[in-house]
């Protein structure tokens, strides 16, 4: 079999997370029980070489994917593109857009698409292929609206329509998001909490799935090739509990540390933490680490480095943030992010 086909295995292998006590790392894993995985994959240069660890990052375009509690703390329109170099191969992008409205609250839009690139179509009777060609393809529209509830409090939702779709076959979903952010000190620690894709859950429909049926084979004469749909059991969107810690602190007028540790609780996968650290240079360049998935079980991420510049644009500023990311059985990925701030 091709090793491109492994690109179908995509849905299995985002990353997970929350901190864990050994009783619950022993329980039962739901790897693989979900729809819409694609969504799981998180974004933002930045907070991917600081462990993914983005729940409590202290406002920014780059959080709301995180919690969408930072749509309320964003104070400039801004805008963001991400590419990510992803497992086997697959195609990943990711784009924002950030507009506060003065005495109304700040919006938030967001489109999301993974593509896998053409493979062959093979079956058990032919494996060499078929001569046809297929692909897999997500795409999932996000809208949000965020308010600065106070001046340590902040609060946002956002709403994701998406598919997926195999070849023929599709299915369709729509999850919610909601989050808070809360500065806990005048020195910047701050505390966010975020419920991620809370939703329905989906099935698979399409031409794929149509056959020819012979209700009765042992009845000879009949019409043995009647027209007929197959159906999939529905499968519950990738639910994601986010509550996380950031705290920064300054070793000279030049310099910065942002320290981040997160627990994350999925519904498909054990408990784990995320952890990270960014180091600042005269708010103009940036060194990150991080680790992924602490203390779940068999997890398959760990370490993360990344680095950022930042300049101006005119009366704009711009970033431009890299990341990398270790698997254990699989390649590494890579991200790209760009931002401008108007």
């Amino acid at each position: 079999m091709s090793t491109k086909n492994t690109r179908l295995k995509f849905v299995l292998l985002l990353p997970l997370v929350f901190v864990c006590t050994a009783g619950s790392a022993m329980a039962q894993s739901k790897v693989g029980t979900t729809v819409g995985a694609f969504l799981r994959i998180e974004p933002t240069a930045r907070v991917a070489g600081m462990g993914n660890a983005g729940s409590a990052l202290p406002g920014g375009l780059e959080a709301v994917y995180f919690n969408p509690g930072a749509i309320g703390t964003i104070e400039q329109a801004a805008v963001s593109y991400t590419h990510s170099f992803w497992l086997a191969d697959i195609s990943y992008n990711y784009a924002a857009l950030a507009l506060p409205v003065k005495g109304v609250g700040n919006f938030f839009a967001s489109v999301t698409a993974l593509n896998s690139g053409e493979m062959d179509v093979r079956t058990v009777e032919q494996p060499l292929g078929t001569g046809e060609r297929f692909d897999v393809s997500n795409v999932a529209v996000g809208l949000g609206y965020g308010l600065r509830v106070t001046s340590r409090f902040a609060t946002g939702v956002q709403i994701n329509f998406g598919t997926e779709r195999i070849w023929h076959t599709s299915n369709r979903l729509m999850t919610f998001s909601v989050g808070t952010v809360y500065k806990l000190n005048e020195q910047g620690m701050t505390l966010g909490f975020g419920l991620m894709n809370f939703g329905t859950s989906a099935r698979y429909t399409g031409g794929d799935l149509s056959i020819q049926y012979d209700p009765t084979p042992d009845v000879a004469g009949d019409n043995g090739a009647l027209p007929a749909d197959q159906s999939t059991d529905a499968f519950p969107v990738p639910v994601m509990f986010r509550l996380g810690l950031s705290v920064p602190f300054k070793t000279s007028e030049d310099s910065r540390f942002l320290a981040l540790i997160e627990a994350l609780h999925p519904n498909d996968n054990s408990e784990s933490a995320n952890v990270g650290i960014e180091w600042e240079w005269k708010s103009m360049f940036a060194l990150r680490a991080g680790y992924q998935t602490l203390f779940q079980t068999d997890g398959q991420l760990g370490l993360t480095l990344g680095f950022g510049i930042k300049g101006d644009l005119g009366s704009n500023t711009y970033q431009l943030d890299y990341a990398w990311a270790g698997h254990k059985s699989l390649e590494d990925t890579q991200r790209v992010s760009m931002a401008i701030n108007f």
